[in-house]
């Protein structure tokens, strides 16, 4: 028993290190999803306007990327909220972008026209542009400023408080 002492020590301690690695990669690390003060990540998305939207197209302005569904109901609740928003901010250098999560162009364009929804509306159906941003639940609003550098990411539904708090950041 005495000759297996320094081999079981030596394996409590290997399984030590890895635990505490394993916990410490889990708390601290990012998991490559963009964080606040980050430079938000590029895409290329098809709009129901029909044209290709990218990041850069907006550059120097300030946005409001809101993830979204149309089967989500907090979504649907803070869509009007997004709307009038927009209005009020379209000529202040801020352009508010709706990034649908997962479904097709009659989906969203049926939405569009049920909720009047005029700021717009891009198609992720792959969610290819969702998992870059490491998006998890619906909705998520990510602001960016027009120096291009991520200044918040709410989980959520936005209220009219913390919507215009960021606004105000921009």
């Amino acid at each position: 028993m005495k000759k297996n002492k320094p081999i079981q020590i030596v394996i409590l301690l290997g399984i030590l290190i890895l635990g505490g690695y394993a916990i410490g990669s889990s708390l601290f690390a990012s998991d490559g999803k963009p964080q606040v003060g980050d430079k938000p990540p590029a895409f290329s998305l098809l709009g129901t306007d029909g044209s290709v939207h990218n990041l850069e197209d907006y550059k120097g302005k300030g946005l409001v990327v809101n993830f979204w569904g149309s089967w989500c109901e907090p979504c649907v609740r803070e869509m009007p909220l997004l709307e009038e928003q927009s209005k009020v901010w379209k000529d202040r250098n801020v352009v508010f972008l709706g990034i649908n999560v997962g479904e097709d162009q009659m989906t969203v364009s049926n939405f569009v026209k049920q909720f009047g929804v005029t700021f717009p509306l891009l198609l992720d159906k792959e969610k290819q542009t969702t998992r870059k941003y490491g998006i998890g639940p619906l909705p998520t609003t990510v602001f960016i400023s027009s120096e291009g550098k991520i200044v918040d990411i709410r989980i959520g539904e936005l209220t009219r408080n913390v919507l215009e708090s960021n606004l105000q950041r921009l």
